[in-house]
């Protein structure tokens, strides 16, 4: 268990780099829309190109990827219903909130996590699948047509088929899904941008943190308090139901897709919120409060169930 919580320290030790980094200021006023641009239109692309291109094909769509699916989108259904017909929030924020309640740090958290506590890394590769090429495209066409002036169905369907993140996406599925086999001349530089993903991210979300106060006056605390809930309470406890009494999963396939609808929100989710200037707030939050308080969770989970 102790050595499960490396990958936490690792985001923990960049995300406070970046905390460092803003205090200071030594990036400048514009380093967050700077990082946040540079992750979301080239580092990430590349990440996810890399991470399903290398993916096993069986893997990725294994059993686990309906019961993740149910479980995710009941928790942004809820929170979508609380949010935009309860609270009348805009469409922007509710899409940003749901999205913090309901998709996984798969990548940076969860593939460590997968590795020290489940025995292997390619468990998060179907919820990553399911994300970037479902949740993905649906959240571009939206926040792309709830802050553009001008929006209609084809310039939708247009930016978001141009979206690098999508075809980032469907480029590296399509790798795995037929086989393809690259040659190192092209894997090895996409895998060395690849992997300034995750810490120019995580110190973008650092640098968002410094001066800010989570749960601070922002008119939005109980929409982080129910994301937050949704994804550490709700979101595991739906995906265990399901595992166990719906689709009849062995004792150790219940554990996976427990453990992995436990983690914490995804930080491309408030890279989403600065790129299109909307909820940056959730986010924000919703991540750092998910992020510490997913450990006791996954340890209560693994000790109930591992």
């Amino acid at each position: 268990m102790l050595e499960s919580l490396i990958g936490f320290v690792v985001v923990g030790v960049a995300i406070l780099v970046g905390w460092i980094l803003g205090r200071i200021d030594l990036l400048g006023e514009h380093a967050r829309p700077v990082l946040a641009r540079l992750t979301f239109f080239v580092l990430s692309p590349f990440l996810l190109f890399v991470v399903l291109a290398q993916a096993d094909v069986h893997t990725l769509f294994s059993a686990l990827l309906p019961v993740s699916a149910i479980a995710a989108v009941a928790v942004i259904l809820v929170y979508a219903v609380i949010a935009r017909l309860i609270w009348r929030r805009s469409a922007g924020e509710t899409v940003i909130g749901a999205l913090s309640a309901g998709q996984v740090n798969s990548n940076n958290i969860g593939i460590p996590l997968s590795l020290y506590l489940l025995g292997s890394a390619a468990y998060p590769a179907p919820v990553i699948l399911m994300q970037l090429l479902v949740f993905t495209p649906i959240t571009m066409a939206i926040l792309d047509a709830v802050t553009t002036a001008r929006a209609s169905l084809w310039r939708a369907v247009v930016r978001v088929a141009t979206n690098p993140i999508v075809v980032g996406s469907v480029l590296g599925t399509l790798v795995s899904v037929l086989g393809i086999e690259l040659p190192p001349v092209v894997m090895e530089p996409a895998m060395l941008i690849a992997n300034a993903c995750v810490p120019i991210l995580l110190i973008a979300y650092g640098i968002s943190l410094h001066g800010q106060r989570v749960l601070g006056a922002s008119g939005r605390r109980r929409d982080i308090v129910l994301a937050t809930t949704l994804k550490l309470i709700a979101m595991p406890v739906i995906a265990w139901a399901v595992a166990e009494f719906v689709f009849g999963l062995s004792a150790h396939d219940v554990l996976i897709v427990t453990v992995l609808a436990a983690l914490p929100t995804a930080q491309n989710v408030f890279n989403y919120s600065q790129r299109y200037d909307v909820g940056e707030t959730i986010s924000r939050d919703t991540v750092f409060l998910t992020t510490i308080g997913c450990v006791p969770v996954l340890i209560l989970v693994t000790l109930l169930l591992g």
